[in-house]
């Protein structure tokens, strides 16, 4: 019995961990051209802005300004844009390893193991559902604020939804427009960079049209609000620039790291960039710094205008700049959003289909999802049904409820994408393995000699210069106890925040938890890393992507238990869908059995991100 459960085990492990060559990524072709290096720094730049910008300065900074953080609002933004940089450096390095057009789902699948590439793929696959929902729920929201809400009074009247956790109305202009831009897609708009730039540029300038005028009405009064003048009607914590506190501002940061997905579009054009490993690292650096600083001017405007109490969740542009009589740049601000935020929807329904073709072409999922139109050229099918749940979420749940979703399943492949990064840096990848001698140490040595071999396995005291199949487990090991750590830590220092009295006891866990954390993390620098040459290697490994994870898993613990309840639904449903379709048809497991599996078209160019831009 027991050898049966390690051999399945040994089966399961083997299964799930079966990786797709380089080959099958590879898009030179027999009979295909080479993607052409078009893109400069000031592109790839434009691309990182133009897909970042959109539902994050024009609705978020209200938002979050009003319900969680206040003027304090800044601070969250520049928290997650921290958390957002680090995640972006190991998306540079997951891309110099597999020099290949994709995404993180590909990378994966080539460096790590199917199972965890579905995990990606199907986050993937949320991110951009929920991206597509919330920007539709937030140009619906901010088009209704700016004709003073007749269609939520309409429908609320006619259609009121009683339920908790649902929106409070249906919204069938959010539901219609995403629909309708779904057929256009399937009928294969095309979109080339150029426009994409232009697109950036106005979106800039309605940016900048809203800091250079709101500079003419800032208040400092706003930021510094005595609890006594804040109207009892109202929800305005304790006053001043940190209404809510610390906790007020990382709660904000969980919500406004929405506001930076999309950047990483940046790390995935390895094969198109003219200078790769100069221009890739330096364009997620200046789209990071230009989208930050504009979330922080908007921000810092917006709560100077007016105070945050008072802001309009949906639209507050308008909404401000109706208290201040300003009709005329109301209009132009609001037309500047309106058209940032079709573009950013455009932007963020491209992807999702072809997240989708790219795992049905390996089997991983539904082979409906590859069916490519005969005249269009678009997997129509996929567009279509990918629209249709987009939009059914958009008119069901509110903008809060979406981003709070979208968050945590981004921060999740986040979080997985620098684990990938540590995984694959303290890889062997000399090919030669290293036999582990003495297996049955516990029997023949002492425990001090056992102790001490413990010891200098993991501090690396025989100064092991290159990996070998020890220290590759040796680092899986530390990294696998430093998520758990992480996760431990993160949850107490959660809990410890959001308690008004906290117990000595706690406060003495979350130290040893820190410091157990410093720790694991010098355990893990002591291992040596691979010497593989790539274009760009993440600086201070393991500091950064350690820091990254940390990060992540603090502001995924800060999202509510309604979003964690349901980000669970979604990853069992994709775990179903895995063992009992995934599995069975997977491409690369017909592989291994000898079978001979269905031809399908390459991933790697479904899954190509001037494709998104350009389809």
């Amino acid at each position: 019995m027991d050898s049966f459960w390690w051999n399945s085990r040994e089966k399961l492990i083997q299964v799930m961990s079966r990786r797709k060559s380089d080959d099958d990524v590879l898009i030179d072709q027999p009979g295909k051209d080479k993607l052409a290096r078009v893109l400069n720094l000031v592109d790839l730049t434009a691309l990182g802005v133009g897909s970042t910008l959109g539902v994050g300065v024009y609705v978020l900074a209200g938002a979050v300004a009003k319900t969680d953080a206040g003027p304090a609002v800044v601070l969250s933004f520049v928290l997650a844009a921290f958390a957002s940089a680090f995640a972006g450096l190991c998306y540079a390095e997951f891309a110099a390893r597999v020099p290949k057009a994709g995404s993180a789902y590909v990378y994966s699948y080539v460096g790590v193991g199917e199972f965890v590439a579905f995990v990606i793929g199907w986050n993937l696959i949320l991110e951009y559902v929920i991206g597509t929902a919330s920007v539709a729920k937030g140009l619906s929201n901010y088009i209704d604020a700016l004709l003073d809400y007749p269609m939520k009074r309409t429908m609320t009247e006619l259609f009121p939804m009683n339920v908790s956790f649902l929106s409070e109305y249906p919204d069938f202009l959010s539901f219609s427009v995403v629909l309708l831009l779904s057929i256009l897609l399937s009928w294969g708009v095309r979109e080339s960079t150029m426009i994409n730039n232009v697109f950036t540029v106005v979106n800039l300038l309605t940016v900048a049209t809203v800091v250079i005028t709101g500079l003419f009405k800032v208040n400092s009064y706003n930021w510094n609000i005595p609890k006594q003048d804040i109207p009892k009607t109202v929800r305005g914590g304790e006053g001043g620039f940190m209404p809510f506190g610390w906790a007020g501002v990382t709660a904000g940061a969980a919500k406004c790291f929405y506001g930076f997905i999309g950047f990483d579009t940046v790390a995935t054009t390895g094969e198109e960039a003219k200078k790769p490993k100069r221009d890739i690292p330096l364009a997620i650096i200046l789209s990071l710094s230009i989208i930050t600083f504009a979330y922080c001017c908007i921000s810092s405007v917006l709560t100077l205008m007016w105070p945050y109490y008072d802001q309009d969740a949906d639209a507050p542009f308008p909404y401000v700049y109706n208290h201040l009589d300003w009709t005329t740049i109301k209009w132009i601000v609001s037309s500047g959003a309106i058209f940032a935020l079709f573009t950013s929807l455009i932007g963020t329904m491209f992807p999702l289909p072809r997240i989708l073709y790219a795992m049905s072409c390996d089997g991983l999922l539904f082979s409906m999802f590859s069916d490519i139109h005969p005249k269009y050229q678009t997997p129509v099918l996929a567009t279509l049904l990918s629209g249709m749940l987009a939009g059914i979420m958009s008119s069901t749940f509110n903008l809060e409820q979406l981003i709070d979703m979208m968050s945590i399943g981004t921060l999740l492949a986040y979080s997985i994408v620098c684990i990938c990064v540590l995984v694959l840096r303290y890889r062997n990848d000399s090919g030669v393995e290293f036999v582990i001698k003495g297996n049955d140490e516990s029997e023949t040595s002492g425990f001090v000699e056992t102790v001490v071999k413990t010891v200098v396995r993991y501090f690396n005291l025989s100064n092991i210069k290159y990996p070998n199949e020890e220290t590759e487990s040796v680092a899986t090991i530390i990294t696998m106890l430093f998520i758990c750590t992480s996760a431990l830590f993160c949850f107490i220092t959660v809990q410890q925040e959001s308690s008004e009295n906290s117990s000595d006891v706690v406060m003495y866990s979350s130290a040893i938890l820190a410091i157990g954390l410093l720790f694991l993390l010098l355990l893990l620098a002591r291992q040596p890393q691979s010497t593989k040459e790539l274009s760009f290697k993440v600086p201070l490994v393991p500091l950064i992507p350690c820091i990254s994870i940390l990060l992540n898993i603090y502001l995924m613990m800060k999202l509510d238990v309604h979003t964690w309840i349901r980000f669970g639904i979604w990853l069992l449903i994709g775990l179903f869908i895995y063992v009992l379709y995934g599995m069975k048809h997977s491409v690369e497991g017909l592989k291994q059995l000898g079978g001979e599996p269905k031809k399908r078209p390459s991933t790697a160019a479904a899954m190509h991100p001037i494709s998104i831009i350009k389809l």
